[in-house]
């Protein structure tokens, strides 16, 4: 598991390898079918928990997701895509969801306050991106959800999860990439501003 590291302890190959790593990652559409082990899983979901949080309230819940539960969630899927889009389109979206090999639903606890409950999923944000980037340091990647089923009532139910008091942040799916797409970035100059 991870431990804590300072600043003296960094080299910079670490700050280099950091800053490949960044640049490199990708969301992955396309996974191959066999999942990656499950201690690899843990140990990117314990590095996840090392995200930046205010007042360290570590708001984030994390859920893996077994088979019977994936199952349901895609069955839930292709009935709300068949109910907009018809049966054939629902029938292949749930055929293709049934395919991901990995399955992590990532909450964050509700607070009354808006301003802490708007840090919070922030938070909880960052806490899935440095998931993603620990996975992806292993070859793996990640595809971070927010569609449609990840708001709806039944999905809470799926998962077990109080919508008063979590509130879904991503459905993560994870996995082996079987293709790897090309991206691009806008420049640096296109979205910095320099104030006096």
């Amino acid at each position: 598991m991870l431990s804590q590291i300072t600043a003296a302890q960094r080299s910079p190959n670490v700050v280099d390898s950091v800053d490949a790593l960044l640049a490199q990652r990708r969301t992955i559409h396309e996974f191959r079918e066999t999942a990656p082990p499950q201690d690899l899983v843990l140990s990117a979901l314990d590095a996840a928990r090392w995200a930046p949080n205010h007042h360290l309230s570590q708001p984030w819940r994390f859920y893996l997701l077994g088979a019977e539960t994936r199952e349901q969630i895609a069955r839930l899927n292709g009935d709300l895509v068949a109910a907009k889009k018809g049966a054939d389109a629902g029938e292949a979206k749930y055929q293709r969801w049934r395919q991901i090999p990995g399955w992590l639903v990532v909450t964050c606890e509700v607070n009354a306050d808006t301003v802490r409950h708007r840090e919070d999923y922030a938070a909880t944000c960052c806490a899935i991106h440095n998931f993603g980037l620990s996975l992806w340091s292993h070859g793996v990647g990640i595809k971070w959800t927010t569609g449609a089923v990840t708001r709806a009532q039944e999905f809470y139910d799926l998962i077990w999860v109080d919508a008063q008091a979590e509130t879904v942040v991503g459905l993560v799916w994870f996995g082996y990439a079987a293709e790897t797409p090309v991206m691009t970035r806008k420049s640096l100059d296109e979205v910095l501003v320099r104030l006096p």
